[in-house]
């Protein structure tokens, strides 16, 4: 029996009768990579070094590309290729959140054997989400075809605003999300461990680590209002979406400790994903105002070729960013910089700002000034 088929949308694309033992088998897969990850390679606290990092980020990558071939024994070619297409869409567009990742833990100074547990519940609630904006926003679709236009014209204005603003610019300090969650929820200004929230004098506090990862959240929503809409114009099938989503999501810790103090790295990231929003915006809208579908494979071949190119350009320049060149000071607090003291664990810290993480109430600098 079918369960949770794509009724409607474009016509071109596959349409697939997916049986609720095929949903069960890719939820428990990915239920199980989850609890492998946090009670055997993570279980104890540790900061994630870049070689651990590569090797973590390699087994992902291929994990996800290996689901491609259960995609293809279950149904056929044609979804493998919508399959490939929305995972590389959502891998690209995912380094932008990865730089973001980097600002606010680095804002917050989050020691770096605590930002993988902070960033494993970042994803399981990204995934929670995902799968309620691509419900969502095939239901839409289905019963307003209109909609294909406003998706396409989003992806549009998103990929115009890649190319003329900063998309990895980030204030916590004043975050207007950041600070509804200070006026309902009391929290401390000290760690407890890897603990999201702990008890002092009796009272039930959050740390600051569940203020990061509420941040985390809100930041994911925002990039799902651009990721999603790219991948339903290359399938209608909630199962292809919300798999190929789900392995892209899940590699983005791994690639956080490995690519978030390259960011100067990537001179051309950011037009190269303008290009891929773009194309994949125009292909929405000309689907559905001249009924002209592009293929999954030249789809495909396109949004390799753009990703390829953006990012082998960026490391053939030489000094990317030339005299406005980001300082190594600038990058302090990212995975590979020094921790911050933590008492628990060592020597007294030297100073009483050491000993807590940075709260926009003690703040006396912002991303924006640093960056």
């Amino acid at each position: 029996m079918p369960f949770l088929a794509a009724e409607g949308g474009n016509p071109n694309l596959v349409e697939l009768d997916v049986h609720i033992w095929q949903w069960g088998v890719l939820l428990g897969f990915i239920l199980a990579l989850l609890l492998v990850d946090i009670l055997v390679f993570h279980r104890r606290a540790h900061a994630v070094k870049t070689h651990e990092a590569a090797i973590e980020s390699t087994m992902w990558i291929s994990i996800g590309v290996a689901f491609s071939l259960v995609i293809l024994w279950w149904f056929g070619g044609a979804a493998t290729g919508e399959y490939m297409s929305g995972y590389l869409i959502e891998k690209s567009l995912s380094i932008d959140n990865v730089f973001v990742w980097a600002l606010i833990l680095s804002y917050f100074k989050v020691p770096s054997k605590y930002q993988h547990r902070v960033l494993f519940w970042g994803i399981f609630g990204a995934l929670v989400m995902r799968a309620i904006f691509i419900f969502a926003g095939l239901g839409l679709i289905e019963a307003f075809s209109w909609v294909l236009y406003v998706f396409g014209g989003l992806l549009l204005f998103t990929a115009a605003r890649l190319v003329f603003t900063d998309s990895a610019h980030v204030d916590p300090e004043n975050s207007k999300f950041l600070r509804v969650i200070q006026r309902f929820v009391k929290t401390s200004d000290e760690l407890d461990g890897q603990k999201l929230f702990t008890i002092k004098d009796g009272v039930r506090l959050a740390t600051p680590l569940f203020a990061v990862l509420l941040l985390i959240e809100g930041t994911d929503v925002i990039f799902a209002v651009d990721s999603v809409p790219a991948v339903l114009a290359v399938s209608n099938e909630p199962f292809i979406i919300f798999s190929s989503n789900a392995f892209a999501i899940l590699g983005l810790r791994a690639l956080y400790f490995l690519l978030a103090d390259m960011h100067a790295r990537f001179e051309y990231l950011q037009e190269g994903l303008a290009v891929i929003l773009a194309f994949v915006g125009v292909k929405m809208i000309v689907s559905e105002a001249f009924d002209y579908h592009i293929s999954t494979p030249l789809s495909l071949g396109v949004i390799a070729l753009v990703l390829t190119v953006a990012i082998v350009a960026s490391f053939l320049v030489d000094n990317p960013r030339g005299d406005d060149a980001p300082s190594d000071d600038e990058f302090e607090g990212f995975p590979d910089a020094a921790e911050p003291s933590d008492p628990a664990e060592g020597d007294a810290p030297d100073t009483e700002d050491s000993a807590a993480p940075h709260t926009p109430a003690s703040a006396e600098s912002s991303p924006a000034d640093r960056h």
